[in-house]
């Protein structure tokens, strides 16, 4: 019996050690974990900065195939001003925003962020963008404005991660009111979907999001205030000074006018808001990118791409329009050129059937070309893009010269590098090159940007 509770006791403590260990090896890990440190030299040398943004009616959304909104306007102007790409990653949780940063997998919170001690605790605010308020959101009772006796002890639901709540509980204890508090999963926007369906009575919401919104639903009442204007910033890493400033910089200029012409567009046109929001063909209020979906879809199956990296190539090549014709004499939704009509069989570019499937063949055959030389599939689309766009003569010259100079042929990092030099006589005028002289850099910027655009297409509509 002594030797059994003896036993027990020693996988106890040993079970309670382990729980320990296990523990403040965590916590020491979380303290001295070592901070991911890229500045905008960094930034600048992988050519990309990574961008956080909330997909909403007016932040960043899918209209006609076309990325649209105010975040997702002004950071490619300001991908322009630091001379990188902008990659638009879509979040719906804020504190799993701030996480990302600090982990390095974005670089800049484009969100509209309250200046807060403790959030500066964690990031560097650039300097404000502009104002928010914020607006209890509700159905309108009769003709009257709804005020706190209206909400009574009834909920009010609050987004996860945002400063609502906090704004809330400031005026429930100062006006001692009885509503209470619930924290959603839901973006307001969602929530405010939710009042209009009647599931729920009240949320809270930024007075711009709030009154786009109200164009769409009759009988939404936002006009009870939660909190007056106060200043909102977007944020970076607190180890990342220059692209601070190099930000601070961009804005300083931009809000002379370019901002203000943006929040017009945006926040000033409720009519068109409305019906960005609530058409069949925007991430919003459908999930549909074009009139085509099913023909894409359909051809799509017979080359095994997912149908929204083909509709990113259709997009980019007509913008859906049948009748798009090139200076080069390219026609129709997959803008062939006249030889390549009449080797895939295609009679009349303008019929989006025909169009696709003579596109989708020649597709077919420069997969089977690069097939051998590039195996696996993913990298393997980047060289067929390119080889749409300039030809495959030119990016099988940029092959070579890669595997000339002892790099990776298999790598489209590689084999880009040299197809952005075939413009320099150096390596145009090497003998291994067949295809001569080439504006390399445009077909290196047309892959990355189909694929920039299916990635949001992949964020934002359903496959």
């Amino acid at each position: 019996m002594k030797k059994a509770l003896i036993g027990i006791v020693s996988f106890f403590i040993l079970l309670f050690s382990g729980v320990q260990c296990t523990f403040f090896e965590d916590r020491m890990e979380q303290v001295f974990r070592s901070p991911y440190i890229l500045d905008l030299a960094g930034i600048q040398a992988r050519g990309t900065i990574r961008a956080a943004v909330d997909n909403n009616s007016t932040s960043y959304y899918i209209y006609r195939g076309r990325r649209m909104g105010y975040e997702f306007e002004l950071l490619r102007d300001l991908g322009k001003f630091l001379g990188v790409q902008v990659e638009f990653v879509v979040v719906s949780d804020i504190d799993q925003a701030f996480d990302l940063l600090e982990e390095g997998k974005v670089d800049i919170l484009a969100i509209n962020l309250e200046n807060s001690r403790e959030r500066r605790d964690r990031v560097a605010f650039t300097h404000y963008l502009g104002t928010m308020s914020t607006v209890i959101v509700g159905r309108k009772p009769f003709e009257k404005p709804v005020t706190w006796d209206e909400i009574g002890y009834d909920t009010i639901y609050v987004r996860k991660g945002t400063v609502y709540s906090k704004q809330l509980q400031s005026i429930k204890d100062s006006l001692q009111l009885d509503f209470n508090i619930k924290i959603s999963d839901e973006h307001e926007e969602t929530l405010i979907d939710q009042i209009a369906d009647q599931k729920i009575n009240w949320t809270i919401a930024d007075r711009n999001i709030a009154k786009a919104n109200q164009t769409y639903y009759q009988g939404l009442d936002v006009s009870l205030k939660v909190s007056e204007d106060g200043t909102i910033s977007w944020a970076v890493r607190k180890n990342s000074p220059k692209l601070l400033s190099e930000i601070n910089t961009w804005l300083a200029e931009k809000k002379k006018r370019f901002i203000p012409e943006l929040y017009a567009k945006y926040f000033l046109s409720p009519r068109n808001s409305f019906y960005r929001a609530n058409s069949q063909f925007s991430s919003l209020g459908g999930n549909r990118i074009s009139v085509y979906d099913e023909l894409i879809q359909e051809n799509a199956s017979d080359l095994g791409w997912d149908w929204r990296l083909l509709a990113a190539l259709v997009y980019k090549e007509s913008g859906f329009d049948t009748t798009a014709l090139s200076y080069a004499g390219a026609e129709g939704l997959l803008q062939l050129m006249p030889v390549t009509l009449q080797r895939f069989g295609v009679e009349n570019p303008n019929d989006p059937r025909e169009s696709l499937r003579g596109g989708v063949k020649y597709l077919q055959y420069l997969d089977k070309f690069w097939m051998e030389r590039v195996p696996e599939s993913n990298e393997r689309i980047k060289f067929i893009l390119a080889s749409y766009n300039i030809g495959q003569g030119h990016v099988e010259d940029a092959w070579r010269l890669t595997m000339k100079y002892g790099k990776n042929t298999q790598s489209w990092e590689d084999v880009s590098y040299f197809l952005n030099l075939k413009s320099d006589p150096e390596y145009y005028r090497d003998p291994v090159v067949r295809s001569g002289y080439a504006k390399g850099h445009i077909a290196v910027n047309y892959v990355r940007d189909i694929l920039g655009l299916y990635e949001s297409y992949r964020a934002l509509i359903n496959p």
